[in-house]
């Protein structure tokens, strides 16, 4: 029972404490990803424009616009830091984001994810303000910025499966479609922000620094007040009223169950498993594609300046977050009545995720210099990828329950492989930064979609599998066999209710 000023307090939120929770859910993601992405757009104007005798045929010439180089908007220091270079900077925060998936996951479980979580993106908030400093007191050394984005990214690798592990002690299954949906509804907003601020900011201020100084501050206070407002779970909240915390202690009952260990074997040798890890890299290879360079593709080809780079690189993921979830909305539908089994559903629409931005993608860079269409064409490949979110995405949840967080740690800690290898791959394709060397890189991304997705297609499945369960076999129950008056008589001992 509350009493005194936890009771007080518990009175003052009228909105029950699992929906603050994935408010500030919502916006864990939000900020993580505003820090991992503003990079794409501020490093557009960090760069010294390189000189080359390489002509260019097919380089798109706009009215009104000088065509031989993009000039900066900024007063601020800029470097001459080689195509490459730049690739490895972009790529850098995934070496570090991979490291800390499954650690940040185990930590999390075994601890409670509030303080994994916090520190995770206070680390990343701490990095991200410090970035100008380290720049210009090395005098733009792309050495030092590749390891101070790594840093960011072991602190930010943390973020989802953290998240995971405080959302199963605090969602009932019949609330975990919406607060699920709106806590990872964070990520594209969190692009769109990143996108769109960025340019603005840079535009206002002529200065690349202030985009880190922003989104910097605005994670800190995020860690400030998660801090006060959000606990690991029901038990250790301070001021959550007695009514919600009985309310969720029986909905959740059943999966607050005595801790199991892990099936680790049984897991890396699961073929639905490594089919979602194939479709996971399929996505997150589109997706990164996307986020790390299609800004540098608006300015260098399309010769977009940096105010209208950032907005227009905005635009694309506000379609998909529309489309996840309008695509998540018709899904549900459409299982609960029946016209599509869990499995077919996941894999249509994960196809639809596949398929339409690699198709999309490919013809943006088919339609050459005609901005507008090319545009058209982004936005409508990334409102397809919007359709990956109720397709494999959700599929960990199918499955298993009991290991959900451990198994989204694997897949999105390999899927984030392609983090590291696609920035670094697209830099070293698009060196001249011409249209026929774009053209090819989306070529290579067709490929990856189509072939991650066939994997997906043949071998995952929406069954629950067998290793959810290999710890909660009963033991045998041995029986006595008698007889009375000439009838047999079986006789079970009393079952053993241990998990094994």
């Amino acid at each position: 029972m509350l009493s005194g000023w936890r009771l007080t307090l518990s009175k003052l939120f009228v909105i029950p404490q699992r929906y603050i929770l994935g408010i500030m859910g919502f916006f864990a993601i939000l900020n993580a990803y505003t820090m991992r992405v503003s990079l794409s757009v501020a490093i557009t104007e960090m760069v010294q424009k390189h000189k080359t005798d390489f002509f260019d045929p097919n380089a798109c010439v706009i009215e009104g616009i000088h065509n031989s180089t993009s000039i900066h908007t900024v007063i601020d220091y800029v470097y001459p830091w080689t195509v490459k270079q730049q690739g490895l900077i972009l790529s850098s925060f995934y070496w570090g984001y991979v490291i800390t998936h499954i650690p940040g996951g185990v930590i999390a479980e075994k601890f409670g994810g509030k303080y994994v979580l916090g520190l995770g993106i206070l680390s990343t908030s701490v990095f991200t303000l410090l970035t100008p400093l380290v720049i210009y007191s090395t005098e733009g050394n792309w050495v030092w910025v590749v390891a101070l984005r790594v840093l960011e990214g072991l602190g930010e690798g943390t973020t989802f499966p953290a998240l995971n592990a405080i959302l199963s002690k605090w969602v009932p299954l019949g609330e975990r479609a919406k607060l699920g949906t709106l806590v990872y509804a964070g990520s594209q907003i969190g692009t769109v922000m990143a996108n769109s601020i960025s340019g603005t900011l840079i535009h206002a201020t002529r200065s690349w620094a202030s985009v880190f100084y922003f989104f910097g501050v605005m994670g800190c206070l995020w860690t400030l007040l998660w801090t006060i407002l959000c606990y690991s779970d029901p038990d250790s909240h301070p001021f959550i009223s007695d009514k919600e915390r009985n309310y969720l202690e029986q909905e959740l009952s059943a999966s607050l169950k005595e801790k199991r260990k892990i099936p680790w074997t049984a897991i890396f040798t699961s073929v639905p498993v490594w089919a979602l890890v194939c479709a996971q890299i399929g996505h997150d290879w589109g997706f990164f594609a996307m986020v790390t360079d299609l800004p540098t593709y608006l300015k260098e080809v399309l010769r977009f300046n940096v105010k209208e780079n950032g907005l227009l690189s905005s635009i694309p993921y506000i379609v998909m977050w529309v489309v996840s979830l309008g695509s998540a909305y018709i899904c549900d539908k459409l299982i609960a009545n029946k016209c599509m089994t869990i499995s077919f559903a996941r894999k249509f629409f994960s196809t639809i995720g596949a398929v339409g931005p690699a198709v999309f993608l490919l013809i943006a860079s088919y339609v050459g210099c005609d901005r507008n269409m090319a545009i058209v064409m982004f936005t409508l490949g990334m409102g397809c990828m919007g359709c990956f979110y109720c397709g494999m995405k959700v599929n960990v949840l199918d499955l298993t329950s009991h290991y959900a967080g451990t198994i989204m740690a694997i897949v999105n800690g390999i899927g984030a492989l392609s983090g590291i290898l696609v920035p670094y791959l697209i830099a070293a394709m698009t060196e001249n930064h011409t249209l026929l060397q774009w053209r090819n890189v989306f070529w290579v991304t067709f490929v990856v979609l189509f072939v991650t997705n066939t994997v997906f297609v043949f071998f995952g499945s929406a069954e629950i599998q067998p290793f959810n369960s290999i710890y909660d076999e009963k033991k045998q129950v041995p029986v006595h066999r008698g007889a009375f008056n000439g009838v047999i008589i079986e006789e079970e001992e009393e079952e053993s209710t241990e998990i094994r």
